[in-house]
C-alpha cells in the first residue's frame, strides 16, 4: 500500500482546480513526480508543489492500493478525486466543489465540510461527509437532466438546496437537515433525509424514492397520499415510526412513479 500525504503550505486564494489528485494520477509515482504535477490556478498551471508540502511512503502501487491523506483547509481546491476509480482519499479539513465529481470507485472521506456539486453525476464508490456540505451535491451538472447515477453518499449534517437533482441511481442520506428542492427531477435511487426539509422535496420527480424523517415545511403540491405505513423499509433502510407515504410528481405527469415518505405528524 502507498501512501501520499499532502500538507497544505498557505493559505490558498484564488481557487486551485487540482482534479490530479487522485489515486489514478498518483499511483506508480514517486514523490517528484507527483510534485511535479499542474493543477490549475486562475489561467495558469503550476506544479502541486507550489500549493503542498507532499510525502511519500510504501512501495510503488496500483490505484487500488493508493491511499491520500490530505491536511489542512483545502476548501479553496476544487475537484479532488474528479473521476477517480479506485482507492481512498481521506481529507483532514474542509474540502473544495465538486469533490469526487463523476467518481467511479473507491472512497473519500471528508472530516469536515464539503462545497457544492460533491459527488455531482458520481457513478459509483463512496463519498463520506462528515461535516456538512453545500448545494447541488449528487446533482446532474448545469445543462444535463442526469444526475448520480450509482454509489453512497453519506453527508453526517445538514445540506443545502438540490441535493440528489436528476438522481438515477445509488444512494444519499443525510443525518442532519436539507433545504429546497432535495430530489428535483429525481427518477430512480434513494434519498434518506434524517432530518428536516424546507420545500419543493422531489418537484418533477417520476421515478426513485425520497424519505424525509421529520417535517416537511413546505410540501411540493403534486403529490398524492397512498397510504401509511409503519416502519417502512426504504431500500435496505428499515426505518422507525409511521410514515405516510405519497406518490408523484403529478405535476410533471399523470404517470408519476415516485415516492415520498414523510413521517406522520
Amino acid at each position: 500500500m502507498a501512501e501520499i500525504i499532502l500538507k497544505i503550505r498557505e493559505k490558498i486564494g484564488i481557487m486551485v482546480e487540482a482534479e490530479a489528485i487522485s489515486p489514478e494520477s498518483f499511483a506508480g509515482k514517486g514523490k517528484e513526480e507527483i510534485e511535479a504535477l499542474l493543477v490549475w490556478q486562475g489561467p495558469e498551471k503550476l506544479p502541486l508543489s507550489r500549493f503542498f508540502d507532499v510525502e511519500a511512503s510504501g512501495p510503488s502501487a496500483s490505484p487500488e492500493e493508493t491511499r491520500i491523506i490530505m491536511q489542512g483547509d483545502l476548501s479553496r481546491v476544487k475537484r479532488i478525486g474528479e473521476g477517480m476509480k479506485a482507492g481512498s482519499i481521506e481529507i483532514d479539513g474542509p474540502a473544495g466543489m465538486h469533490l469526487g465529481a463523476e467518481m467511479v470507485g473507491g472512497s473519500i472521506l471528508v472530516k469536515g465540510n464539503a462545497g457544492s456539486w460533491s459527488g455531482r453525476e458520481m457513478k459509483g464508490g463512496l463519498l463520506h461527509i462528515k461535516g456538512n456540505c453545500g448545494d447541488h451535491v449528487g446533482s446532474a451538472y448545469r445543462g444535463s437532466w442526469r444526475g448520480m447515477t450509482g454509489g453512497q453518499i453519506i453527508v453526517d449534517g445538514n445540506a443545502r438546496s438540490q441535493l440528489g437533482g436528476g438522481l438515477a441511481g445509488g444512494q444519499i442520506t443525510v443525518e442532519g437537515d436539507v433545504e429546497n428542492f432535495c430530489g428535483i427531477r429525481q427518477s430512480g435511487g434513494m434519498i434518506l433525509v434524517r432530518g428536516s426539509a424546507v420545500r419543493g422535496v422531489g418537484a418533477e420527480m417520476n421515478g426513485g424514492a425520497i424519505a424525509v424523517c421529520k417535517d416537511i415545511l413546505q410540501p411540493s403540491p403534486g403529490f398524492v397520499e397512498t397510504g401509511r405505513e409503519e416502519d417502512p423499509k426504504l431500500g435496505e433502510v428499515q426505518l422507525e415510526g409511521r410514515f405516510v407515504k405519497y406518490a408523484g410528481d403529478y405535476a410533471l405527469s399523470k404517470n408519476a412513479k415516485g415516492t415520498l415518505y414523510c413521517r406522520e405528524v
